[in-house]
């Protein structure tokens, strides 16, 4: 170990170590050939340097070059008082000047062995105009989506909650991509054990690029295991802010146009934001109709399986020979005849995706007919299944959140499976393992499964049906927020002055 004999002699070393990182650091950045430096407004001016893809050439020729003209022999720290700009940084530090400079600042020196740098924003940001959604599109309502830029994002929101109150806390995740994370809550009424619990997750994410939210959210929810997701994916500001004022939390990331919500429930993945701009009594017929079209969807193909491989004595007789006539030709059992035609639905659901949005629909809808007419000519599946099989393809669209709906395409195969194994016990005994499953599933600390399980009879106001607004006059309890009341008890107000003259 060296000893220094003076602090001056101290100085001079870390002073060194300092210089030789700050010279490797340009070395890097020059290396690259959209990285400009040059000397302004004359060999012994200053010296600035930038990569030319990430500054705006008109901000940094109007305002930091102008600037310079003017006071071309000032130290950096008169220049910075000189340049009207903000959140302008003087620093030496080797993590704030490459942070700063790959995020679009200029960097001006002074010196040419000088590792002080005054570093200016001038970012050339290219942002997408706001659109209608996509995903979660509705008739009524507004018709803003989020865009990719965060700060766009981060303006929607406070727009529709102008409230001291909504905070918004800022990581930095990837430890290359370094991109901006924002946690979105409002103060003094979301939990404060629930921020604790998001932001210590996040802080823990340990990954080299993070390029969408959902990369975050398969590393902060509960169980990364589960097909059945925790947090919601949504696209609409108005969403957003209505969950924020329930004692929700939102999380956006710059770069991608969606924004996660918790904690929730599983019936929260079954109701449309739609439903609360109807009348209550259409609004909850519509997610009863949305839980029976799931519950379709699941079960439809299997219940086929093991009525015919187990269970005759269950079809009723006027139904039997219609059956029978069906699958008079068919030389599969009914369980392959299920998967293929189970199979057939997700290559076209699938193909339908990835092509061009004009091309896959018609993709979609003649490779559909085409298809399934050539198959039950063919005797490869029967009439009946072909119909179950269609009609529960159809239901599983009407789920309003595109996560579930994935899961709900993959958990009818088990279903398959056991009904050929064990009938219609085998039915039962996978939907135990699921609802097993979903009582010990949490999202961000809070029951799945409520109100259902822990019976919470306060949250059914707002679950499998959806009462008046009038009728919610607190926060859904499984929250556990600060302030649980959403419509403030009428004061007593003084009688009117009188307008006759006394």
């Amino acid at each position: 170990m060296r000893f220094f004999k003076d602090r001056r002699e101290m100085d001079a070393a870390s002073f060194q170590v300092t210089s030789r990182d700050f010279k490797e650091l340009l070395k890097k950045f020059k290396a690259s050939n959209d990285f400009l430096t040059f000397q302004f407004p004359d060999d012994d001016g200053y010296i600035i340097s930038y990569f030319n893809s990430l500054v705006s050439a008109q901000q940094l020729h109007e305002q930091v070059l102008a600037a310079i003209l003017n006071h071309p022999k000032q130290d950096l720290k008169q220049l910075k008082s000189d340049i009207p700009m903000e959140d302008m940084q003087l620093t030496a530090d080797i993590k704030d000047i490459q942070r700063l400079v790959l995020a679009g600042s200029v960097m001006i020196q002074y010196k040419k062995d000088d590792e002080m740098c005054l570093l200016i924003p001038c970012v050339h940001s290219v942002k997408r105009q706001i659109s209608t959604p996509e995903s979660e599109y509705t008739v009524v309502g507004s018709k803003e989506a989020f865009v990719e830029s965060l700060d766009s994002n981060l303006n929607l929101i406070r727009n529709r909650l102008p409230t001291p109150k909504l905070q918004s806390k800022e990581f930095r995740v990837g430890s290359i991509s370094q991109t901006r994370l924002a946690v979105l809550y409002i103060d003094g009424i979301v939990n404060q054990q629930i921020i604790k619990t998001v932001m210590q997750r996040i802080e823990d994410i340990e990954y080299d690029t993070i390029v969408d939210i959902s990369f975050v959210s398969q590393m902060i929810t509960d169980n990364r295991n589960s097909m059945f997701p925790q947090l919601i994916d949504t696209e609409r500001p108005d969403h957003l802010a209505s969950v924020l004022s329930e004692g929700k939390i939102g999380i956006m990331l710059d770069g991608s146009p969606h924004a996660l919500v918790g904690p929730n429930t599983i019936i929260s993945f079954f109701s449309s934001f739609e439903d609360y701009f109807q009348i209550w009594n259409l609004g909850t017929s519509f997610r009863l109709i949305r839980l029976f079209a799931v519950l379709f969807s699941v079960l439809s193909s299997p219940l086929y399986v093991a009525v015919l491989t187990y269970h005759y004595q269950v079809i009723p007789t006027d139904l039997l020979p219609i059956l029978i006539s069906s699958r008079g030709v068919i030389p599969f059992p009914p369980i392959l005849e299920a998967i293929v035609l189970e199979g057939t639905i997700e290559l076209l659901r699938e193909a339908a995706v990835r092509l061009p949005a004009k091309v896959g629909s018609t993709i979609g809808i003649v490779g559909g007919i085409v298809i399934g007419t050539a198959a039950v000519q063919a005797g490869f599946v029967s009439n009946v299944l072909l119909m179950l099989v269609a009609l529960a393809a159809l239901a599983s669209f009407t789920v309003p959140i595109y996560q579930i709906s994935n899961t709900i395409r993959l958990i009818r195969f088990p279903f398959l499976i056991a009904a050929q194994l064990y009938g219609l016990f085998g039915i039962a005994l996978c939907s135990a393992f699921i609802l097993s499953h979903l009582l010990k599933l949490t999202s961000l600390g809070s029951p799945y499964l409520d109100p259902l399980y822990p019976l919470r009879i306060h949250d059914f106001k707002d679950s499998l049906i959806r009462l008046p607004f009038s009728k919610q006059k607190k926060r859904p309890q499984f929250l556990r927020t600060e302030n649980p009341l959403r419509i403030r008890k009428e004061e007593e107000t003084p009688n009117p002055p009188s307008d006759i003259d006394e």
